[in-house]
């Protein structure tokens, strides 16, 4: 099986990044699809916890929030953390990871909890989507109403520090 350090050690050798020799080299060419193959996916890091396990609680949040399917897991060589994981949610993708700080990655470049990013869900009937999210152990962050654009709106914020938005168009009476 593929480690981080072994995918960064070949990474970062001599002979350079080459994929397709990475794929015979490494056998990921018989890997399962990992994510999506267009679009835009966001790809979040998730702050260690009490349990140190932080990616994994925030997939069974996603799942209870927002009825998100997990699609792949792959675990570092601790036997812990999460290096990448792909889920499927409301229709698009959304990858997350443990933070990993002896790689130098750190979450949203240290600060806590997460700044500078919405993550927004445009769903069928915002009410319900929010209550489950609430339900699920979001907290209220801009009280969900109807707004001037036309949205049913509002953004709660996870467990984890991250901030999401959701609107539907406001239904006529």
């Amino acid at each position: 099986m593929l480690s981080v350090r072994s995918l960064c050690a070949f990474v970062k050798g001599d002979i350079g990044f080459d994929p397709v020799l990475l794929a015979e080299e490494t056998g990921l060419d018989d890997m399962p699809q990992q994510g999506p193959t267009g679009g835009l996916t966001p790809h979040i890091v998730i702050r260690g916890t009490i349990s140190g396990q932080g990616a994994a609680e925030a997939i069974r949040f996603y799942e209870r929030a927002f009825g998100a399917v997990e699609r792949m897991r792959a675990i570092a060589d601790d036997g812990r953390r999460i290096m990448h994981a792909h889920l499927s949610l409301n229709g698009g993708s959304l990858m997350l990871n443990d933070e990993f700080p002896e790689y130098g990655g750190t979450a949203d470049t240290g600060s806590y909890p997460p700044s500078g990013l919405v993550l927004h869900l445009q769903v069928d009937n915002a009410d319900s989507w929010w209550d489950r999210a609430i339900a699920a152990g979001a907290e209220a962050r801009f009280p969900i109403a109807d707004m001037f654009w036309g949205d049913r709106y509002g953004q709660i914020v996870d467990p984890f520090g991250y901030v999401w938005s959701i609107g539907s168009p406001v239904t006529k009476h």
